[in-house]
């Protein structure tokens, strides 16, 4: 077993040659280790065990809390483990120590890029510096036989006890990486110095690489300024398995962040109105975690949003465009709506009675006009509402689909009587109903309430089904 254990680091004069961790909690559940070079610790020592029921008494008694304090040196790792009658066994677990001429390489591998340092330094052992050092023949990262145990229980291979250490060291390495650089010989003070040395070393040296004096670009990368040498692709897709797999995705919260009061003593900018500015906030706040809900774990209509897909132009982009309120749009709000869908939008909340009259104001509708704008974007948002306001025309070949369609809605004895009413709108003959076809192609409901027509439910492909909304809306009162 040359090499392990041997504390070579203290005849060297490493200054910083032990740490002692404090014994952790226990860990009751999920992973021991949630970084590439934890799993791979652990990959380790499930490769080198004989016995996988060990190694499973050994994770038990990780999760209960047995293991005590662990120290880390040079070539050794050492804790008691508590059995579950209190009986306390030392376990050790060696690791081969480098030698100094392979501390000379992994050292000069390391200078050779800013980034493996500024990852270190981040407590996150960088993948490419892992690569190199394999190529240079350094396994940094232990593999099948390279944890080898020792316990006072006198097990000859892998027990609870050493098993228990090494889970528990894993969650070590997850928080600093310098651990496993440790066992390996060198202290992180240790391996700072040493590393700032060398770069230093090269600062005041920029032509000269490994005691061969570079001549011009040809060995210096463009124009002579030393730049760094490529990464193979080949190399990089062959150490695939290097790559630390994606975190697991957040939880979503049960409910929205709830906007700061800014009702300070502190009076606000003209122009800035308090209560109106909170009340965007919190808007603002449920918005995001609805879309943080759909992304996390599906479910949510896009209608919600005021997102509903249609074939009409772009709402997003800018431009003017006439309404059947009278209102002219010159802009938009950059999330896809212009800023009068934006106002019945947040009026579909129910806000208090003095947004809502700001909202009909901002957005230049009556408190009625918005009240049936509001019952629009809930059956079906942006487009819904774009059915409410403008009238548009079918051409000659939208117009025979439509008609089709209407034709085939319903068996001959059941078909009801439907007057064309301008644009893409039929009514009822002897019905207060009304279909209105949008220009995604969908048939929408609605119901004559007084003097005006009101949306009496959501869309449908199906001219016959919708009517059916409609009729129905009108039995139970609910079209008004």
């Amino acid at each position: 077993m040359s090499g392990y254990g041997q504390g070579r680091g203290h005849e060297n004069g490493h200054a910083d040659d032990e740490r002692t961790f404090e014994a952790l909690p226990p860990a009751p559940g999920g992973g021991f280790t949630r970084t590439w070079w934890g799993r791979a610790w652990l990959k380790a020592l499930e490769d080198t065990a004989l016995d996988g029921q060990q190694l499973k008494a050994g994770r038990r008694h990780a999760r209960a809390g047995a293991v005590g304090a662990v120290s880390v040196r040079p070539g050794r790792i050492t804790a008691l483990v508590k059995d579950r009658d209190g009986t306390a066994y030392r376990g050790d677990v060696l690791v081969r120590e480098f030698s100094e001429e392979e501390w000379d390489r992994l050292l000069d591998l390391a200078v050779d890029s800013a980034g493996h340092i500024a990852a270190l330094l981040d407590r996150e052992m960088p993948p490419h510096l892992v690569e190199d050092a394999a190529a240079a023949g350094l396994d940094l990262l232990p593999g099948i036989g390279d944890l080898d145990p020792e316990c006072g229980c006198e097990a000859w291979d892998h027990c609870p006890h050493t098993a228990a250490l090494c889970y528990q060291v894993a969650r070590l390495l997850d928080e600093d990486p310098f651990v496993l650089l440790l066992m390996r010989g060198r202290g992180e003070r240790t391996l700072l110095d040493q590393l700032q040395a060398r770069s230093a070393a090269r600062a005041a040296a920029p032509s000269a690489r490994d005691g061969v004096e570079t001549r011009g670009a040809s060995a210096a990368g463009p124009e002579g300024t030393g730049g760094m040498p490529g990464v193979s692709a080949e190399e990089v897709f062959a150490a695939a398995f290097l790559v630390p797999p994606l975190p697991a995705p957040p939880v979503s919260p049960a409910t929205p962040g709830r906007s700061p009061s800014l009702d300070t003593d502190t009076p606000p900018e003209p122009g800035v109105d308090p209560a109106a500015l909170e009340f965007l906030a919190a808007d603002a706040a449920a918005r995001a975690h609805r879309l943080l809900g759909e992304v996390l774990g599906g479910g949510g209509g896009a209608a919600e949003r005021g997102l509903t897909v249609t074939r009409s132009p772009e709402p997003g982009l800018t431009g003017t465009r006439s309404t059947g309120v009278g209102l002219t749009v010159a802009h938009s709000t950059g999330t896809g709506l212009t800023v009068a869908q934006d106002a019945v939008r947040l009026a579909a909340g129910a806000p208090v009675p003095w947004i809502a009259a700001r909202l009909a104001s901002g957005s230049g509708r009556s408190r009625a006009d918005l009240d049936l704008a509001t019952r629009a974007w809930r059956f079906g948002g942006a487009a819904a509402l774009a059915v409410l306001d403008e009238e548009w025309t079918p051409d000659t070949e939208a117009l025979d689909r439509a008609g089709v369609r209407l034709a085939e809605a319903w068996a001959d004895d059941e078909r009801p009587v439907l007057r064309r009413a301008g644009g893409a709108r039929w009514t009822v003959v002897g019905a207060e109903a009304q279909l209105r076809l949008g220009e995604d192609g969908r048939w929408w409901p609605y119901l004559k309430a007084g003097a005006r027509w009101s949306p009496a439910g959501p869309a449908d492909r199906d001219p016959a089904a919708a009517l059916a909304t409609a009729l129905a809306a009108g039995t139970t009162g609910a079209g008004g």
